[in-house]
């Protein structure tokens, strides 16, 4: 066998043996959204709904990033670009945010005021 067929036999074999991780977080992803779909409904305060959503979509996305696009197995360089993207990405997000906020985007004049 040459060199490359034994390489692309390795790394299918390699894929094999991360299957079952593969269907394990697959499950537990699963299990988080049918939390998230709970939660939802449940009678909580609206503040806390957010919360818990937004904290469990953090650890979802954590585990679709580090196990199905393999960076777990990838070489710290390049995990390094990737999370500083998401910094600056985020951090985009969030000055967005701030600049476009509801107090922001109401609009003022005598044309919006309100007549009695």
């Amino acid at each position: 066998m040459s060199d490359s067929a034994t390489a692309a036999a390795s790394e299918g074999h390699a894929h094999e043996g991360k299957f079952h991780i593969f269907v394990q977080v697959a499950m537990a992803l699963a299990v988080i959204t049918g939390l998230e779909l709970l939660i939802v409904y449940m009678p909580l305060a609206t503040w806390l709904i957010i919360t818990i959503l937004m904290g469990l979509s953090v650890i979802k996305f954590v585990a679709v990033v580090w196990i199905f696009m393999h960076l777990k197995w990838d070489k710290r360089f390049l995990t390094t670009l990737f999370c500083i993207g998401m910094i600056i990405g985020g951090g985009t997000l969030w000055a967005l945010l701030l600049l476009h906020g509801a107090e922001a985007s109401t609009p003022v004049g005598p044309a919006y005021e309100q007549v009695e």
